[in-house]
């Protein structure tokens, strides 16, 4: 599970905030304990710790006193946010420097976008971006 050339309290902390995205840590329910991802990742729960404190100090999660992590109201939406916003800058940004050295405008882009996800949305879908404009 674990990729060797990453911290593992970042692996930790990324799991945690999977488990956000994809809905199964739901916002408001308890998160792991340090010494549950420790036991169940048979790391050390000091690395177990480091993962949990990133999050909290991001807020995403929060502790209650005597009982336990719990997910922040709104961390789904602030991790949503954070990676359409990583999306973003590995993907679109160069996408976009690419299309402009091609000489491709927006509409280009939309229009090869389109092609590949096999929905044309009208005829000027299956010219060439020279033909296009």
């Amino acid at each position: 599970m674990f990729d060797p050339g990453r911290p593992l309290f970042l692996q930790i902390a990324e799991s945690i905030e999977e488990s956000i995205v994809d809905g199964s840590l739901a916002e408001e329910s308890r998160a792991p304990s340090t010494n549950e991802l420790a036991a169940f990742h048979r790391i050390n729960p000091a690395t177990a710790a480091k993962g949990v404190t990133a999050l909290v100090d991001r807020g995403i999660l929060y502790k209650k006193r005597g009982i336990g992590m719990f997910v922040a109201t709104g961390a789904r939406q602030t991790l949503l946010d954070e990676r359409t916003k990583g999306f973003a800058d590995a993907y679109v940004a160069p996408l976009l420097a690419e299309a402009r050295r091609l000489g491709l405008g927006p509409e280009d882009v939309v229009r090869l976008i389109t092609e590949h996800t096999g929905h044309p949305t009208d005829h000027s879908a299956h010219l060439s971006p020279q033909e296009a404009r």
